[in-house]
């Protein structure tokens, strides 16, 4: 099949490679000349398995007369904290421009239940009248995670009629070991919306747990150790410093705007927003506590800067929130972390021993030296629970 997927970022990188993998022949296209030019540089490293079949571009003329579209673009938030749908809203009109009679079109793109029909089918219709076949399949795709892929993660899809969800099906599972067909598309994206909205409020319930654990003196880890044990009706979540990325903390914003929309209430997502937001205050004034409530002169390590291990992202990332609230404390700070290495010109600082008066261990790389990391201050606050014997939550 001729494929044409919208957004080149870390979800339409890895949809091409599993497309061309399967033998389709892909464009994939982004606004974005330096995305283009990182993709060149794998190529010339050969890191596809079948570049042959596959043309990354940013050339709108490249996209047309394709069999399939696949939006994978992002849905952030505006300055208001609400949905941005702009990118959407881009891909929807660059398709209508370009699709043949006949195309199938899919929005991977994660958004609110009513995406697919208000946003993407109306702007398409707006300026082509063709007829075209409209599914939704939002992406699973969990960065860093090399047990669960496209391949094996199972897809849930749902087109506008039977024959898109027909055409819809064959092309996933080309791709997909098992895919789950759905009744609408709304089902689908509600679905995604759901997943990340189900981890945001159980870290929220977890951090509020380690707050409450403090007050009663105990370790809020030990807490969940011990519930863990429990073999049917716990499920354990951690707590940290926050949630970062692109999905647990603006999915559910996504889903309570819809919900207000509609008349519906989102209260308990509203909390879990709230709780999970300020636990970098919360870390801070523990950290406060750790240094007689004076972070005036005093140099403190942020180790680990992206929002997960093992990955160099840094949206919504809340180590960068408590390095700004530690600045305004008059605290001098520094940063490790050998995934980022580079953040605003400036470098990932070295554990040298008793360099700083305090590390904070947000993010644990699988490659960080915990031996040098032990030297690096006499005070260890560990927000990842998972070393033993240092200041954890």
């Amino acid at each position: 099949m001729k494929i044409a997927i919208i957004g080149q970022g870390y979800v339409g990188l890895a949809l091409a490679k599993a497309a061309i993998n399967a033998g389709h022949k892909v464009v994939g296209f982004d606004t974005n000349l330096k995305v283009i030019e990182d993709i060149n540089n794998q190529i010339t490293k050969d890191e596809f398995l079948n570049n042959s079949n596959y043309l990354p571009t940013n050339k709108e003329a490249d996209v047309k007369d394709q069999e399939i579209y696949i939006i994978a673009v992002p849905t952030p938030l505006d300055e208001n904290n609400l949905p941005d749908i702009s990118y959407l809203n881009a891909a929807s009109k660059l398709i209508a421009e370009s699709a043949p009679n006949g195309a199938l079109v899919i929005n991977e793109s994660t958004s609110y239940p009513g995406t697919l029909r208000e946003i993407v089918i109306t702007q398409i219709s707006k300026s082509n009248k063709a007829n075209f076949l409209y599914a939704a399949a939002p992406e699973r795709i969990d960065p860093a995670n090399t047990k669960w892929s496209i391949k094996n993660t199972p897809r849930v899809i749902a087109g506008v009629d039977e024959a898109s969800t027909n055409a819809a099906l064959v092309f996933y599972r080309s791709i997909c070991d098992q895919v789950e067909v759905v009744l609408s598309p709304e089902v689908a994206e509600a679905a995604k919306l759901f997943e990340n909205t189900f981890r945001q409020v159980n870290i929220a319930l977890v951090n509020e747990l380690a707050q409450i654990s403090q007050k009663l003196n105990i370790s809020a880890n030990e807490v969940i150790a011990a519930a863990s044990t429990k073999p049917f009706g716990f499920m354990p979540f951690n707590p940290g410093l926050g949630v970062g990325g692109h999905c647990i903390p603006i999915d559910p914003i996504y889903l309570a705007q819809k919900a207000k929309s509609v008349g519906a209430t989102a209260a308990f997502i509203d909390q879990a927003n709230k709780v999970n937001a300020q636990m970098p205050l919360y870390i801070l004034e523990r950290i406060k506590s750790l240094l007689d409530n004076d972070l005036k002169g005093k140099k403190i390590c942020i180790i680990g800067l992206s929002y997960k291990a093992d990955v160099s992202d840094l949206r919504q990332s809340p180590s960068l929130v408590l390095w700004k609230e530690l600045e305004k404390q008059g605290a001098k700070v520094a940063f490790h972390d050998e995934v980022v290495k580079v953040y605003e010109s400036i470098e990932s600082s070295s554990l040298t021993v008793n360099a700083y008066d305090l590390s904070v261990v947000a993010i644990r790389h699988s490659n960080l030296d915990i031996d040098s990391l032990k030297k690096s201050a006499p005070i260890i606050f560990d927000c990842t629970g998972s070393i033993e014997g240092y200041y954890r939550l």
